[in-house]
C-alpha cells in the first residue's frame, strides 16, 4: 500500500494538538541554529540547541506511536493472519527507529 495514501486512525485531539506545538517549536529552534551556524556561533551552544531540536521531534514521535499503538495496532493485532504479522513487523521496525 502506498503511505501516502494511508490516514490516521482515531487520532487524539490532545495529542494532535500537542504535537503541532511541539513542530512549530523545534521549526523555531531549526531557524535559531540556522541563525547561529550564519552568526558563527559557538559550537557547543549550536550542539545544544540541535539537541533540544531533536527532543522536539523525539517527543512528538513518542506521542504519535502512543496514537498508533491505541487505535491502528490494537486492532490489526486482535486480528488472525496476515493483518496482524504485519501490524507486529510494523511495530518492531518502528520501535527500532524511534529508540536511535
Amino acid at each position: 500500500m502506498n503511505s501516502q495514501a494511508r490516514k490516521a486512525v482515531g487520532v487524539d485531539p490532545e495529542i494532535k494538538a500537542a504535537n503541532l506545538v511541539r513542530l512549530k517549536r523545534a521549526q523555531g529552534q531549526v531557524g535559531g541554529v540556522l541563525r547561529m551556524i550564519e552568526e558563527d556561533r559557538y559550537c557547543a551552544d549550536i550542539i545544544t540547541q540541535i539537541n533540544a531540536v531533536r527532543e522536539s521531534l523525539h517527543a512528538v514521535a513518542r506521542n504519535l506511536m502512543r496514537n498508533h499503538l491505541s487505535h491502528c495496532a490494537v486492532a490489526a493485532i486482535r486480528e488472525d493472519g496476515p493483518k496482524r504479522e504485519a501490524m507486529i513487523d510494523e511495530l518492531v521496525d518502528l520501535v527500532g527507529r524511534i529508540s536511535r
